[in-house]
């Protein structure tokens, strides 16, 4: 399978961040390629990417709270985005709920701005979804259809609010006797919920598949064949399954079957890449698996995602930083890529025969 060439572009025009860790007031102007942001490590070059991954998903990509993206010294930040079709602001203060605008009004949900300015990110430390549980997996392939996909979005947020629901009652520290009526009452909504999502994983990856392999191929010149397998017991017989289990629910006090214990099984010529794949391989996997998510987003929301690429050159070996490159200067492929480097000069050097690159150097 090839990639997607017909899609829309989506541009960050500029980006004005108050407070927003240890940037104080900061505008940023982008061009709709690629923007090269280098500097030394700790002037904010991710904390710039985690801001723009804000706009998207109204939280950080690096798993900070809010407060703790506060400047320090301040008790709010604010994140503006001036896109080609639309703003983003949001604005955080302590001791407040979240404010969030798309094009000036509040949207009735935060969940209604996710899928507007599809994105991907890739972080130096991906390699965690290999070597990490299952929760990592997962939350990368929900990450991927709930930006297209409102409906699985609303399953996914649903059947995470009746779980923990479920799992407080199963755990009520008071001594009182079970209330049997209340857990059926759960049992009835995640039951169909946890069909319903398990079904929608396993038919990502028969898209998402092919994209995986052709990205791997491209960067990487050995006759390795990448895989992507789905592990699931919420299958025909789930209900009859999760009904028996409830003895078990109650000994353990949580839910122990359901489309929460799904799992992502990631190999390399059919071995688990996990105990038989190089760091090299990982590596490779897992960047070969950010750009099918890339594609894969292409294809269905018919927008080019932003693609933020954090320290990427740090991951890779020469021959696979120039392979990389070369692919991301595809134009009818790529839209607006950001990348963060510490060596400015490798940067400067990858990119000296494209004269569109924008370089944006941050100060210590």
């Amino acid at each position: 399978m090839g990639v997607p060439h017909n899609s829309k572009l989506m541009v960050l025009k500029s980006l004005k961040l108050t407070h927003f860790k240890n940037h104080v007031n900061t505008t940023f102007e982008f061009n709709d390629g690629i923007n090269c942001i280098v500097g030394k490590n700790g002037t904010g070059k991710t904390n710039l990417l985690d801001s723009i991954y804000y706009l998207s998903f109204t939280k950080s990509a690096v798993g900070s709270s809010d407060r703790i993206v506060i400047n320090h010294e301040k008790d709010s930040f604010t994140v503006f985005g001036s896109y080609d079709q639309l703003t983003i602001a949001l604005q955080f203060e302590k001791g407040k709920s979240k404010i969030l605008k798309v094009d000036g009004q509040e949207p009735d949900k935060f969940r209604d701005v996710i899928g507007k300015v599809p994105l991907v990110i890739v972080l130096p430390d991906d390699t965690s979804m290999i070597k990490e549980g299952s929760e990592e997996r997962r939350k990368f392939f929900d990450g991927a259809l709930s930006q297209f996909d409102n409906d699985y979005l609303e399953m996914l947020l649903n059947y995470n609010r009746l779980l923990k629901q479920r799992n407080a009652l199963l755990k009520d520290p008071s001594g009182r006797q079970l209330d049997l009526k209340l857990m059926d009452t759960y049992d009835d909504q995640l039951i169909p919920l946890s069909k319903a999502i398990s079904l929608k994983r396993a038919e990502i990856l028969n898209v998402f598949l092919p994209f995986l392999e052709k990205n791997y191929k491209d960067l990487h010149d050995e006759n390795e064949c990448p895989g992507l397998q789905f592990k699931t017991h919420v299958n025909d017989g789930f209900e009859e399954e999760f009904k028996a289990n409830f003895p078990k629910d109650q000994l353990m006090q949580r839910t122990l079957l359901g489309c929460h214990k799904d799992d992502f099984q990631f190999t390399l010529d059919d071995q688990p890449i996990k105990k038989f794949g190089s760091q090299g391989q990982q590596k490779t996997f897992i960047i070969s698996l950010k750009l099918a998510q890339y594609d894969f987003l292409s294809k269905e929301t018919g927008k080019k995602p932003l693609l933020l690429l954090d320290d990427i050159f740090d991951k890779l070996d020469d021959s696979r930083i120039k392979l990389l490159v070369g692919l991301l200067q595809n134009k009818n492929r790529f839209g607006q890529i950001f990348i963060t480097d510490a060596r400015k000069d490798r940067s400067r050097e990858l990119f000296e025969s494209n004269n569109d690159v924008n370089f944006i150097e941050i100060a210590g």
